[in-house]
């Protein structure tokens, strides 16, 4: 994987085969991030990276000049490996937690400008993200909620959804958190 735009742009990030993860394709990070540039300013936004796995999206964000980026994750290995790496690429806005994802969305006094989830697909309790972030408001007036997820699942009836995006095997849903 790659890093697309940015400061960083062109860094090579090659993941260990111990991850047990499923990094978002370059095709379909790149037209997140047309969408992501074309409507909100990424140097003004917290951000709250997901399932983080790699830190692809994470590395993104910080080559796009986010303000802050903080990544979760429940794996040592990808813990580690995202620790390693916004050591290796020289990102200092950036924090990783070791933590699972649904106990720390229950639990964060935290507050962002954009969340993006990118679970396992198969995981149990997807669908509920959405409620968690918007019961907890752990996201800011107008912030973004963005998760990753496969074509089984369909977010469009929830009262936040905003749209989705499809790129081949990969699906987009926006959600905002109003005013």
């Amino acid at each position: 994987m790659r890093i697309i735009r940015g400061l960083y742009k062109g860094k090579k990030i090659i993941a260990p085969s111990n991850l047990p993860v499923r990094p978002t394709t370059d095709y379909a990070k790149e037209s997140l991030f047309n969408i992501l540039e074309n409507n909100l300013n990424l140097e003004d936004l917290n951000i709250l990276d997901l399932f983080s796995g790699t830190g692809n999206i994470a590395y993104e964000f910080a080559s796009r000049g986010a303000k802050f980026i903080s990544c979760v994750d429940i794996n040592y290995h990808c813990y580690t490996f995202i620790q390693k790496t916004i050591q290796t690429i020289g990102i200092t806005n950036a924090k990783v937690i070791k933590q699972d994802v649904f106990r720390y969305l229950k639990t964060t006094t935290a507050c962002y400008d954009l969340i993006f989830a990118d679970p396992p697909y198969a995981l149990e309790g997807i669908t509920t993200i959405p409620d968690l972030v918007f019961e907890k408001k752990i996201l800011q007036a107008n912030g973004w909620l963005i998760i990753e997820h496969d074509e089984n699942i369909d977010f469009s009836s929830h009262e936040k959804f905003l749209f989705s995006k499809v790129y081949g095997k990969v699906n987009f849903s926006f959600f905002q958190q109003q005013e």
